[in-house]
């Protein structure tokens, strides 16, 4: 989930995070095929429905809380903004099991968009959801011209658990590493959304400890 999300094929699949796949399957690391504070923040406050962006509602026993998510620069916090939807967004269709989300399609684009259908796939496959809050900290955005950037960032999962979507049941089982590491490349439309093209993550980084 919790996010950076990527090859076609190569999926997140390890503890719940929005931008994860189940527990179940394990340690294949999505883009492993290509080549801070304790406050909680609000992204940018650039108007959501500016360019139609969705509205996204997760419900109330799912949060995912953007910590140090505003830098002071105009352009970097407008593509944080839109990095915080595309997390709201994937996490949404994971709840809903809604593989074809138009929600995420605002949101992503190529490759990110391809594995964001297998992802979700991969949480129906094994008959999943998940509830708790995900943490996201830690942010470093690097601009390429005035529409291309990188954002690394880490996602903090420990309060995150699957649930099993036939009978509601959650498995608290702690997640042996919760944090994980990602990095995003993203593009600005013509319609000015910064769209998510490419996510690699990494469980367990040292960067996020």
């Amino acid at each position: 989930m919790s996010l950076a999300l990527a090859a076609a094929a190569a999926l997140v699949l390890s503890a719940c995070g929005a931008d994860e796949a189940p527990s179940s399957a394990k340690d294949t690391i999505e883009g492993a095929g290509k080549g801070e504070g304790a406050q909680k923040e609000s992204p940018s406050a650039e108007p959501s429905k500016a360019a139609g962006r969705p509205e996204i509602k997760l419900p109330d026993d799912v949060e995912n809380v953007f910590e140090g998510w505003e830098t002071g620069d105009k352009t970097k916090d407008g593509a944080l903004a839109d990095l915080a939807r595309n997390v709201d967004a994937m996490s949404d269709a994971v709840l809903r099991g809604d593989t074809e989300s138009p929600k995420v399609a605002y949101y992503r684009q190529g490759d990110a968009l391809v594995s964001s259908v297998k992802w979700v796939q991969a949480w129906l496959d094994e008959d999943l959801s998940y509830t708790g809050t995900i943490r996201h900290y830690q942010p470093n955005v690097v601009l390429s011209g005035d529409r291309g950037a990188g954002v690394g960032y880490c996602a903090d999962e420990s309060e995150a658990f699957n649930k099993s979507r036939k009978t509601g049941k959650v498995d608290r089982t702690p997640e042996e590493k919760p944090l994980v590491h990602y990095v995003v490349q993203m593009r600005k439309s013509d319609e000015g959304v910064w769209q998510v093209l490419d996510v690699q993550s990494k469980r367990g980084d040292a960067k996020c400890g």
